[in-house]
């Protein structure tokens, strides 16, 4: 991923960042639809991306010009849609140093809450907060078919509804297993898998290494 970035494609399919990461928006827009939920960002806005994000953009036709700094790894990082006020700050400190843009993205952020537009984007936030959410109950709920909501959440997201939610669920596991000191079991139980090995496997396959590395990482 390139520091300074300009897209004029129409799209980037779904992709997965390994490291953390702010994309500040120095002109143009796009539509980011992934982990974080869907969201427009224009101009002055940032996006803060923890590790292991997976999401797909959709551009206008004017493209957008992109800031994109590593963040160091935090664990009070809250991810989502920001703004900063004064984002020439910030492209003076990148042209000096990473890590000083870098604090400041993090100082400057104020946090923006994008609304739901549709059920799609209803879907994802209900999984996010409740990975362990049956699907075929949320779509009794709204009177949607199963099959109608696998595709068209697709069509959005670029992943299947099932698949979001077993991403979600890992990366609760993650982040349980990194900031607290609750034990393996219990974290596996709360979210829902069936035995701690199947949590193991999950953040395994999210994150390339195990609970118990992340744990001694965090310790």
């Amino acid at each position: 991923m390139r520091m300074w970035q300009t897209v004029r494609r129409s799209a980037l399919s779904r992709h997965i960042h390994e490291h953390a990461y702010a994309a500040l928006v120095l002109s143009g827009g796009y539509e980011e639809a992934g982990d974080l939920g869907r969201f427009q960002v224009q101009a002055g806005d940032i996006v803060l991306h923890e590790c292991f994000e997976g999401h797909l953009d959709r551009f206008s036709a004017s493209g957008a010009k992109i800031l994109n700094i590593d963040l160091p790894v935090n664990r009070s990082l809250r991810p989502g849609l920001g703004s900063v006020a004064d984002p020439d700050l910030i492209v003076l400190a990148a042209e000096k140093s990473a890590e000083e843009a870098a604090a400041l993205i993090v100082s400057l952020t104020e946090p923006k809450v994008p609304g739901c537009s549709d059920w799609p984007d209803e879907l994802a936030a209900t999984l996010t907060k409740n990975p362990a959410m049956r699907l075929a109950r949320w779509c009794e709920m709204r009177g949607i078919s199963p099959w109608s909501v696998s595709r068209g959440f697709a069509q959005v997201f670029g992943i299947a509804p099932s698949s979001f939610r077993a991403r979600m669920r890992a990366r609760h596991a993650w982040k349980a297993i990194y900031t607290t000191n609750e034990p393996l079991a219990r974290i596996a139980a709360d979210l829902g898998f069936s035995d701690q090995a199947h949590m193991t496997r999950s953040v395994r396959s999210l994150t390339g290494c195990a609970p118990h590395g992340w744990r001694s990482v965090a310790n």
